[in-house]
């Protein structure tokens, strides 16, 4: 049995209609996390220590950049279509920083990035970052297992649970990302005060004469 061989320009065409039927490729909505709400300035003079703040870790679903939701009790997925413009870790630690940096109640706060020393250091585990649905909802929920280390010594100083939580105005994934940036916001008020009064008690009660 004969095969029957196409011309090269005939091959070419044919391909090139084969290739035309495939969906086009959609790129992904790229969202950053919104701009933190201004911190109120401390008055009196910073704590003379600093503080580094690590990346927190994650599992698997929650340390990408995909836009986790949970639509439903015992489900989790991610928003077709929509991405964060860096690991969701790295968001919130950035956000931790900028929210202590704002503050201006310590001397210096770095990240794990910068390689400086710093007297304490904020390790964490990131339980939740995601939206949730409730009544039809979308609300954006943030968890945070936190422990404060003296660095020096590598010891453990405290260690405490936190979660914020921020319904959405809508069910659109803009006005998702914004109760991201909410919820972020009152996440990182929380464990940057808490950082910093485990922090100057540990400093009095090491510097008392035994």
């Amino acid at each position: 049995m004969k095969r029957l061989l196409l011309p090269p320009a005939l091959f070419a065409l044919a391909a090139l209609a084969a290739c035309s039927v495939l969906p086009p490729r959609e790129s992904p909505n790229v969202y950053l996390l919104p701009a933190a709400a201004a911190a109120p300035q401390a008055g009196a003079a910073p704590l003379p220590w600093q503080l580094r703040v690590d990346t927190p870790q994650a599992d698997r679903m929650l340390d990408g950049s995909r836009i986790a939701v949970v639509p439903e009790p015992g489900r989790i997925t991610v928003y077709k279509g929509a991405r964060w413009n860096a690991p969701a870790p790295r968001l919130l630690r950035d956000r931790l920083i900028d929210s202590l940096r704002a503050g201006g109640r310590l001397a210096g706060v770095s990240g794990d990035s910068d390689g400086l020393y710093t007297e304490y250091r904020l390790e964490s585990q990131l339980r939740a970052f995601q939206s949730e649905y409730r009544d039809g909802r979308p609300v954006a929920v943030v968890r945070l297992d936190a422990i404060l280390v003296d660095a020096a010594r590598n010891r453990a100083v405290a260690t405490r649970s936190f979660a914020a939580e921020q319904a959405a105005e809508g069910t659109a994934v803009p006005q998702v990302v914004a109760a991201f940036g909410r919820a972020c916001d009152a996440l990182a008020a929380q464990v940057g005060a808490w950082a910093i009064d485990a922090g100057a008690r540990d400093r009095q009660t090491t510097a008392a004469p035994h």
